[in-house]
């Protein structure tokens, strides 16, 4: 059995929106008690990850130290086609990744207890943001 939904999300510009709760609605109208999900973000500046949920420091401390390795202005970087954050928006992605899978047991996402599901907005203006889900199993 497969199932499938697509989320399109408004970004306020570089941040985190949490997708937790949409993630267990969809594992719950799937009707699949046993299987995997994957999240896929349709864009190379922004990213999906699971990270820590409970204290806001982690999502800071992951936007510092991104910060440091890909800065906004770096010289280094020539594909600047849509402003100082273009290049560095591409390898935040590359480095947090744009797909994620989950297993689903007993009809629920199989996360640990900490553990949450984020779209990572990349860039700095506000954009929108495609999010497919995919379930495949019984």
């Amino acid at each position: 059995m497969t199932f499938q939904r697509v989320h399109d999300l408004q970004t306020s510009g570089r941040s985190t929106i949490e997708l937790t709760a949409e993630l267990h609605a969809d594992a719950e109208a799937s009707g699949i008690a046993t299987g995997v999900m994957t999240v896929f973000v349709h864009h190379t500046s922004a990213s999906v990850m699971i990270c820590e949920n409970a204290d806001p420091q982690v999502l800071r401390d992951m936007e510092a130290w991104l910060a440091r390795a890909a800065p906004d202005g770096d010289r280094l970087f020539r594909h600047i086609d849509e402003g100082p954050d273009d290049m560095p928006a591409h390898v935040r992605s590359v480095l947090t990744g744009m797909s994620v899978s989950i297993p689903i047991i007993d009809g629920r996402l199989a996360l640990g207890t900490w553990q949450g599901v984020f779209l990572y907005e990349h860039r700095l203006a506000p954009h929108r943001r495609r999010v497919s889900v995919t379930i495949v199993g019984d």
